[in-house]
C-alpha cells in the first residue's frame, strides 16, 4: 500500500505496522486523558487549554498513522469550522449573557446574585473553559496541521532537482 513518495493516498504517506498498531493502543488512552483535562480544566492542574491541545494532538496523530488526505477526509473542514465557532460563541455567549444581566463582560457573580444559580462562578467559569477554550485549540492545532500540510506536496519530490552551473544555466538530471 502506497511506495515512499506517495500511492495510494496521493501524499507521502507509508504505512508502518509498528506506528498502526502503536497509534491504535494509544490513541483512545491520549484522548481520554485530553478530555479529562478539560472536563476538569477550572478544578485541577491543567486545564482546558492543554486539555484541547491533546484532543487536537491526538487527532494529528491519527494523520501520521493512517494518512494526512484520508484524515482530512474523515473530519471534514465544516467540523472544524464548527468546533471553533461553536467554542467562540459560546465564549461570547456567556459574556454577552453577564453584560444582559447588567454587569461586566464575563463577570461570573452574576448567575448567582440575579439568577440565583448556585454556584453560578464556577458553572460560568465551567461553559468557557469547556465549551469555548478547548474546542477553540483542538480546532486550530487541527486547523494549522491541515494548513501546513497542504504546502505538502508529493510533486515537490518527484520533481527532477535542478542543478545550477557557473554560467547559471540550469541543469536536470535527466
Amino acid at each position: 500500500m502506497g511506495g515512499r513518495y506517495g500511492g495510494e493516498h496521493g501524499d507521502t504517506y507509508t504505512e508502518s505496522q509498528v506506528i498502526l498498531t502503536a497509534v491504535k493502543i494509544i490513541a483512545p488512552f491520549t484522548l481520554t486523558y485530553g478530555m479529562f483535562m478539560t472536563l476538569h480544566g477550572a478544578d485541577t492542574p491543567g486545564g482546558s487549554f492543554q486539555g484541547g491541545a491533546i484532543i487536537g494532538v491526538t487527532v494529528l496523530m491519527l494523520a501520521f498513522a493512517f494518512g494526512i488526505e484520508p484524515t482530512r477526509q474523515w473530519l471534514k473542514n465544516s467540523v472544524i469550522v464548527s468546533m471553533v465557532g461553536g467554542g467562540v460563541a459560546i465564549f461570547i455567549g456567556v459574556g454577552l449573557a453577564t453584560i444582559a444581566l447588567g454587569g461586566s463582560f464575563l463577570e461570573y457573580r452574576l448567575f448567582f446574585t440575579v439568577l440565583g444559580i448556585p454556584d453560578g462562578t464556577k458553572w460560568g467559569m465551567e461553559a468557557i473553559e469547556v465549551g469555548g477554550i478547548a474546542l477553540i485549540v483542538a480546532g486550530v492545532v487541527i486547523t494549522l496541521f491541515f494548513a501546513t500540510a497542504a504546502g505538502f506536496t508529493p510533486a515537490r519530490y518527484r520533481s527532477t532537482p535542478e542543478v545550477e552551473t557557473a554560467d547559471d544555466e540550469v541543469l536536470s538530471d535527466d
